[in-house]
């Protein structure tokens, strides 16, 4: 890009969507190098319990390249000679690029030593030292195995969050980099020691200093994201405000962070130097709620003017929008929502709520949202789309 210095919010939409790939069309026949094109500019997928309609991690990849083989990236996840993805935490749970290992090993080390850590999985940490190596031997005799399988450590109580302390030792172990996912089962977890796991290309590869990873962390992230302000930038690795202070500066001097002016954005704003400014995007796509183009929500709000929460939280009858909406990305805006779940027993996409912007007449985007519609319920094997009668004569269904 020229030496651009200032920007009109449509430019800066145009960067951000270009940078993470929406500036593409999408390919014919989706492979593993249309998947690993999305990932070497993502960086990273994040992983959310969450499945009313599909797990998070499979969404930005539908959004970018249609309907792909979800075996694709259970094979770059999990394929015990051909992975290419590992899972920690970058922007919380994470399939983070394999070759960025080395990248987070300092944040392994603050956690062995209880720094940078969920603060009751520290404080285990610190109170249960001899327990959590009792677990990592079993891990060492036995692993890959879930937390349930560990002969100590008891069974967890009620909720997700009742964790046994083998649950919470095996977390620890993880955020220390001193386990990892070997593969899942399910949605579950298996731990395995990171020998057995990663290769040795990998685990063999030098460590950067801490100054040094975290300068090419906020690198990486200017890449994904284009354009950006200083807060979306530390959100997108999840690093402090204190080291991204440090470190951002560093990289405006040495060219890596170029700062501009965005219509309407206060505070420092800064350029990926090799970012794109496309004439026009033409992308189509509904978009996950853990997909980096929304999962910074003020963000989101400067750059489309759509303010966007999810809602799985939110009592039933404060709900606004619905349970599991999902921004529909229609050109370089995103023009609606959607309250989705896939019923899979019936086999039916069941819209339950659409919600358009106030600017954008139903009439105008409901054929391309249909035809979204439709390439989503045959990527997930969903035969039938059930929607409110107001609108599935206007989608064509």
């Amino acid at each position: 890009m020229a030496a651009r210095t200032r920007f009109s919010l449509a430019q800066a939409r145009r960067v951000a969507l270009s940078a993470q790939g929406f500036s593409d069309g999408r390919p014919d026949a989706p492979s593993s190098r249309h998947l690993a094109r999305v990932l070497q500019r993502s960086n990273l997928l994040q992983i959310d319990s969450v499945n009313v309609l599909v797990r998070a991690h499979y969404m930005p990849l539908f959004s970018r390249l249609g309907a792909y083989d979800r075996e694709l990236l259970e094979r770059a996840a999990y394929h015990p000679r051909k992975r290419t993805a590992f899972e920690y935490w970058g922007h919380e749970a994470s399939l983070i690029r394999l070759d960025l290992h080395p990248l987070f090993r300092w944040r392994m080390d603050r956690a062995a030593r209880g720094e940078g850590i969920y603060g009751g999985i520290a404080r285990f940490g610190r109170e249960k030292r001899a327990f959590i190596e009792d677990v990592k031997r079993e891990i060492a005799a036995r692993g890959p195995i879930g937390a349930g399988e560990l002969s100590i450590g008891g069974k967890g109580q009620g909720s997700w969050w009742g964790w046994s302390d083998g649950k919470r030792a095996l977390e620890w172990l993880f955020w220390a980099g001193e386990v990892t996912t070997a593969t899942r089962r399910g949605f579950e977890r298996l731990y395995d020691l990171p020998e057995r796991v990663l290769p040795s290309s990998v685990l063999n590869a030098p460590t950067p200093s801490e100054d040094e990873a975290q300068r090419e962390l906020l690198r990486l992230s200017i890449r994904a994201l284009g354009i950006a302000s200083e807060r979306c930038l530390r959100d997108y690795f999840r690093l402090d405000t204190t080291d991204a202070k440090k470190r951002i500066p560093e990289l405006v001097e040495a060219g890596d962070l170029v700062p501009v002016t965005v219509e309407g954005w206060s505070g420092p704003v800064y350029l990926d130097p090799q970012a794109r400014l496309p004439r026009k995007i033409e992308a189509r796509a509904l978009v996950s709620p853990f997909d980096p183009i929304v999962w910074e929500r003020s963000r989101t709000e400067r750059l489309f003017d759509f303010r966007y929460r999810i809602e799985i939280y939110t009592p039933a009858e404060k709900r606004e929008f619905g349970y599991y909406c999902l921004p529909f990305l229609l050109g370089d805006r995103i023009v609606a929502r959607l309250d989705l779940k896939a019923d899979r027993a019936a086999g039916r996409l069941i819209v339950h709520a659409i919600h358009p912007e106030a600017s954008c007449h139903p009439d105008e985007i409901a054929e391309p949202m249909g035809a979204e519609l439709r390439l989503m319920a045959d990527w997930l094997g969903l035969s039938d789309i059930t929607a409110p009668k107001t609108w599935a004569r206007r989608l064509g269904l």
